[in-house]
């Protein structure tokens, strides 16, 4: 039997760069196939050109045997390949039907489609009410959505994008039962993840990039995520490293009563929020997006100040009165959700995002006068502690790739030793080993005495690094709970919004491995 997809000497180049050099693997029916790689291994251009995106300068793509012409996702979707991006299409004013529809090439009448819809999710035993407003759904409703879009096509091949990055544990398990269902049906699947765990638990096969050439294929079953991480990076990973011994101080940031409007038009209200982190400790916030994360970092930073209530104390003083930039005076520095746009500025250097948020902390402004050298300098210094691949402090963010500028990001507010760093998604979409350094570096600053707030959609990663979590839902955050003795499955029901009661061992739970 022929494979469902077959690359041979695929090859991409780019001005000054080639992102894909020689690549070929293929794909066996009924299988789910996992494409591993760093940041800028070449995955997404590898996808990309699959499903039409882009044309590669070289080589063949065979679809059930057949070499394929795939000009356009059109294309691409006639040849049986659907795709499910990791960052949602939606319209949330509009209704899940709706949305459905507009993502099809040729959609049917409202009603026959409302049948074809019901036919998939009860198939594949999914929920989903096709008259429900996006708005108004959770993440994992949404990539239902995006999902049941994608199986009206019936694909012979799925590729799945990061799919569990918003996800709470339930609804990865879910979501693994669908993925299985499809491949006993027949269907392949291209599974893209960083989560190397989740690999090892759903796919029987991988090819890992490194630097756009294939460099190992595995079967994930007989490796571990550590084995396979190496394989990625090329190198041996290193064990976060904590203090022996490590104790915490008095406490540093306190939030207490805190509430806010949403913001517009389908934002989440934060609602009497409280809790405190001690010098030395890192507090984890946990929640799947949406539930009022950028409301609480942006009203934590001084971003939003209208309509709060509630206090803010840095080292025992009220902040909430103070701007973005005094707080950054006072010692406090954040890092937002979004790289592009909002951390950074794609279309100017690194020196001058290095202006953005240093300039007082790290004296690159004098009366008023930026100092471009000192600047320059201080990019420089980022650039290298932590070791951004980057042509030097005047390559423009834009062109770095996402794991080293959210390390160049990262650095350019650890370098400044604050005393308290809030961080949301420190590691989103960052490989293996750019994520370790990452970590590590948070609890390097710690180990100083900062206090670190870290909001996470990836329960991993807190469990990993922090003290004690509490968990965002609706715009109301849990009581705090010790990591060491926390239960997962509490932590995941509390993510999908059941606040009830929980029998009297869930606080002593041991943790899952």
């Amino acid at each position: 039997m022929p494979a469902r997809l077959e690359l041979s000497g695929i090859t991409k180049r780019f001005p000054g760069v080639v992102a894909n050099e020689a690549v070929s693997f293929a794909v066996q029916p009924g299988t789910i196939h996992a494409l591993l790689g760093e940041n800028g291994a070449g995955k997404s251009t590898l996808v990309k050109i699959i499903y039409g995106v882009q044309r590669a300068d070289e080589g063949t793509v065979s679809i059930d045997g057949r070499a394929v012409d795939i000009g356009s996702p059109k294309a691409a979707r006639a040849l049986g390949v659907a795709m499910v991006f990791q960052h949602f299409s939606l319209f949330e004013a509009m209704t899940v039907l709706e949305n459905i529809a507009l993502g099809m090439d040729d959609p049917p009448p409202a009603s026959a489609l409302e049948a074809e819809v019901r036919r998939v999710l009860d198939t594949y035993g999914l929920s989903l009410d096709p008259h429900r407003d996006v708005h108004t759904l959770s993440v994992g409703e949404r990539q239902r959505i995006e999902i049941v879009r994608a199986l009206l096509q019936r694909p012979k091949l799925l590729i799945m994008d990061e799919p569990t990055s918003v996800l709470t544990p339930q609804e990865v398990e879910q979501l693994f039962g669908t993925l299985r269902q499809l491949a006993d049906s027949g269907c392949s699947i291209l599974y893209i993840s960083h989560k190397l765990n989740e690999i090892k638990a759903l796919c029987a096969s991988a090819t890992i990039l490194r630097g756009g050439k294939v460099v190992a294929q595995c079967d994930p079953r007989a490796e571990t995520a550590r084995s396979m991480a190496e394989l990625m990076i090329g190198g041996s990973l290193k064990d976060l490293s904590v203090k022996a011994g490590r104790s915490f101080g008095s406490e540093r940031f306190a939030v207490s009563r805190l509430s806010a409007p949403g913001e517009p038009p389908f934002g989440t209200s934060l609602k009497d929020i409280s809790f405190s982190v001690r010098s030395g400790e890192i507090f984890g916030i946990a929640g799947v997006a949406g539930n009022g994360q950028n409301e609480l970092l942006a009203v934590i930073s001084g971003e939003r100040r209208e309509g709060v209530s509630g206090e803010i104390r840095l080292e025992g003083r009220p902040i909430e009165g103070l701007s973005v930039s005094d707080r950054r005076r006072a010692g406090l520095a954040s890092v937002p959700e979004e790289r592009n746009g909002h951390a950074a500025v794609p279309g100017m250097t690194l020196t001058e995002n290095a202006l953005l948020s240093a300039r007082a902390k790290k004296g690159l402004s004098a009366k008023g006068i930026l100092r471009f050298g000192a600047a320059r300098d201080y990019a420089g210094a980022v650039i290298k502690a932590f070791g951004v691949k980057a042509t030097g402090p005047g390559a423009t963010a834009g062109s770095l790739s996402g794991g080293n500028l959210q390390k160049f990001i990262m650095g350019r507010e650890i370098c400044q030793e604050p005393a308290v760093l809030v961080v949301s998604q420190p590691t989103w979409g960052v490989d293996a080993g750019a994520a370790s350094f990452i970590r590590q570096s948070m609890i390097d600053l710690v180990a100083k005495g900062a206090a670190i707030v870290v909001v996470s959609q990836d329960l991993d990663e807190l469990l990993e690094l922090c003290d004690r979590l509490a968990v965002l839902n609706e715009g109301r955050l849990s009581e705090p709970m010790a990591v060491q003795t926390i239960s997962v499955e509490r932590v995941g029901l509390l993510m999908g919004g059941v606040h009830g009661a929980h029998d009297a061992d869930a606080d002593t739970a041991p943790r899952a491995a």
